[in-house]
């Protein structure tokens, strides 16, 4: 194959990021304003290039995937998010509320599957006492032992605390004690106070939720961070967003992955907003793997762009495509397709058609299984070594 360096390094430089290249090359730190400039300079090509470097350097050809399963617990919401299509509301959704054994019954579901995450958040319901978040971890480690329990957005938090009437701190304690493993990144939206004001100022700010996140990592809990981007938020905003989250992570190392959201505006306030472009899905991946240095994975989640531009995003700087899914009801499903979950089989052949080394995971990144590896060099070695121990 021929080298194309030479050629990548022109059109850099043509594209006027020469600077931000060596900056990326060195494993320097870029600043929000070289951050604003790769968005800005509408360059996939160049600043793709550059994420894959990275993302190269950190994973090699290793793509991670996992068999999780999706479990909802309420959509009953009091916070009236601008941007939501999945709370209860007039015209919409029917409420629900599931009780302990009806979280078990859709955990029953896929009994059959060797799922190792449970990914578990709901509304806003202030209805739900204390016991009931206690009771649904411990039924959903009852019937999945095994399974890492990744549950409760930070704003689902600080309503359980509310609820506990109780320090946030003990509030973990007593969740982790019941079977809670991890936490999913949901709730950051943009961490700007504008987006904020404009888009769901009900729910907790940016400096509420960092804290939230701050206190979440002490106690000993791992989370994802996302951010749902392609409504009214500017490029600075994203960028802005992006540092306040690596800001953290070099305070707590708390963080797992990254997961850019792509926004659907069907059946929200906002229906007038265009569907972000494959284009801009691929830029956003980019530059969060580029801006994001502290952060070990970034994440291509197929369900909200679509399997083909999860699978061109691992070219992109993403190195993880999440997984099975099962049911997903947070947002409409953008493939066409309305496919809710994608086999095993499906994934791996996702991964092998980008080009890239299956590698199957669970919540925390540990390896579950693998495949191809005699294939892998360099970093793969500690893929390698994880299989084998």
């Amino acid at each position: 194959m021929p080298d194309t360096q030479p050629y990548m390094q022109r059109y850099i430089e043509r594209a006027g990021l020469a600077d931000v290249w060596e900056k990326v090359r060195y494993g320097a730190r870029l600043t929000l304003e070289d951050g604003v400039r790769l968005y800005e300079s509408h360059e996939l090509t160049a600043v793709g290039y550059m994420a894959n470097h990275v993302r190269e350097r950190l994973h090699g050809d290793v793509a991670y995937f996992v068999r999780n399963q999706h479990v909802n617990y309420t959509n009953i919401c009091n916070k009236d998010c601008k941007f939501c299509s999945f709370y209860a509301k007039k015209g919409g959704p029917q409420p629900y509320e599931l009780d302990v054994q009806a979280v078990r019954e859709r955990i029953r579901q896929y009994r059959d599957v060797p799922i190792t995450e449970i990914h578990m958040v709901g509304g806003i319901n202030p209805r739900l006492p204390y016991a009931y978040y206690l009771d649904i971890v411990r039924a959903i480690k009852e019937e999945r032992p095994n399974a890492t329990v990744k549950a409760f957005t930070m704003i689902e938090l600080q309503q359980i605390a509310r609820k506990a009437d109780k320090p946030l701190p003990e509030v973990l304690a007593d969740l982790k004690e019941a079977g809670l493993g991890a936490l999913p990144g949901g709730g950051a939206e943009v961490l700007t106070p504008r987006v904020h004001e404009e888009l769901y100022k009900k729910k907790l700010d940016w400096r509420d939720w960092l804290d939230t996140a701050r206190v979440a990592h002490a106690a000993g809990l791992r989370s994802n961070a996302t951010m749902l981007y392609g409504h009214i938020e500017t490029l600075p905003e994203r960028v802005e967003h992006l540092v306040r989250l690596r800001e953290l992570q070099d305070e707590t190392g708390g963080f797992l992955s990254f997961i850019p959201l792509a926004f659907d505006p069907q059946n929200t306030e906002l229906e007038h907003v265009a569907r972000t472009t494959g284009s801009d899905d691929l830029m956003t991946i980019a530059v969060s793997r580029l801006m994001l240095d502290n952060f070990d994975h970034v994440k291509a989640f197929w369900m909200m762009i679509t399997p083909p531009i999860a699978q061109l995003a691992l070219r992109y700087g993403a190195n993880d495509i999440d997984g099975t899914v099962m049911n997903y009801e947070i947002t409409h499903v953008i493939d066409r397709s309305n496919r809710q979950a994608l086999t095993m089989e499906q994934l791996l052949e996702m991964i092998r058609e980008a080009g890239r080394i299956p590698v199957e995971r669970d919540a925390l990144y540990n390896v579950v299984h693998s495949w191809d590896l005699e294939a892998a060099e360099g970093p793969l070695e500690r893929v390698r070594l994880q299989v084998l121990n």
